[in-house]
């Protein structure tokens, strides 16, 4: 691909920052959605904290306004950071914020300019915003870029994260394609190289290259195992991407493929996955209103939720809620069940 970016119209923007659930079981139910909050520039990520507080960050418009806002309960937005970088490119497609995680009251954001912490402790419900130009970033993508890699892209784009074991962060890299892993001190290395799967209709239409690649889009882990979901490149073949499971020494396996464009994972608490897809592709691309959430089962999935709007991440809060990100509609859905 010319653009190795994960962005929104070449391979989308988007997933998700959650933490070890394997104790929570969804219920086979079909889920009621209400709208939680509205406005929203761009939405990616959407974390909770555990005081129930949730954040969602916002790509903006690309000048240099992304943001992360708290959504009180009334829905209403209050920044929290802002002036994060923005850019719009040539092509008209975003380098901004993607995905959240909190651990250890840490708030981690990823951006294009690295990995930003803020503590939460020092921010109550209200306070004037924090300027981005106060933080420091990690400039963990440089790490990426450094390496050399069986499919050397020459960029990284770290799109996702999860708290691992040892007090490490593992992000997914939408551009390496590949998993990286942070150790609590701060140690950087690659725990795995996410392969590409043979084009199965080269000739097209469209025609497309012989490989296509496999972009990691969101990534958890249960205490024993992650699992990583993927966004096949173009021509974004339907019911091909893949969900896999990764062991602690990097090992990959297929755990499913059946699916329409990943965009995140959860642990659904019986050994088995919620899964996101951001839409069907067709010819004029992305396709609105065809996003779904599914449970993945490996031989078969049920669809819990249909019909959505280009959606980024789903954030799990308990066994009766959790929230979910809508590019499309720029909003919050809470959803119940």
């Amino acid at each position: 691909m010319a653009n190795r970016k994960l962005t929104l119209g070449v391979l989308l923007i988007a997933g998700l920052g959650s933490s070890c659930q394997d104790h929570r079981d969804l219920p086979i139910i079909t889920p009621a959605t209400a709208i939680f909050a509205t406005g929203l520039v761009a939405p990616i990520g959407v974390e909770t904290d555990a005081n129930g507080r949730i954040f969602v960050s916002e790509q903006g418009t690309g000048e240099n306004d992304g943001r992360v806002s708290e959504i009180t309960p009334d829905g209403q937005v209050h920044p929290l950071i802002t002036g994060l970088y923005s850019f719009k490119r040539p092509d008209n497609e975003l380098d901004a914020t993607d995905h959240l995680l909190i651990a250890n009251g840490i708030l981690y954001v990823l951006n294009a300019k690295g990995l930003y912490q803020l503590n939460l402790a020092t921010h109550k419900t209200g306070d004037p915003a924090v300027s981005a130009a106060s933080l420091t970033p990690e400039p963990i993508h440089q790490f990426v870029i450094n390496q050399t890699l069986k499919n050397d892209t020459g960029e990284s784009h770290l799109y996702n994260m999860v708290l691992g074991p040892d007090g490490a962060l593992y992000f997914a890299d939408a551009a390496a394609n590949a998993i990286v892993r942070r150790s609590s001190a701060g140690q950087l290395s690659i725990v795995a190289e996410v392969p590409g799967i043979p084009n199965p209709n080269p000739t097209g239409p469209p025609p497309g290259p012989p490989v296509i690649e496999s972009v990691p889009t969101g990534i958890t882990y249960d205490g024993k195992q992650f699992a990583i979901s993927t966004l096949l490149g173009f021509p974004f073949p339907a019911g091909k991407a893949l969900l896999y499971r990764m062991d602690l020494a990097g090992n990959l396996s297929v755990f499913q493929q059946a699916f329409n464009s990943l965009v995140d994972v959860e642990n659904d608490g019986n050994g088995n996955y919620l899964v996101l897809e951001h839409s069907i592709f067709g010819p004029t691309g992305f396709t609105p209103q065809t996003g779904r959430l599914l449970r993945a089962k490996g031989t078969s999935s049920e669809v819990l939720l249909d019909k959505l709007n280009l959606p980024t991440d789903l954030k799990i809060v308990d066994n009766h809620t959790a929230y979910l990100t809508s590019l499309g509609d720029g909003t919050l859905l809470k959803i119940s069940y």
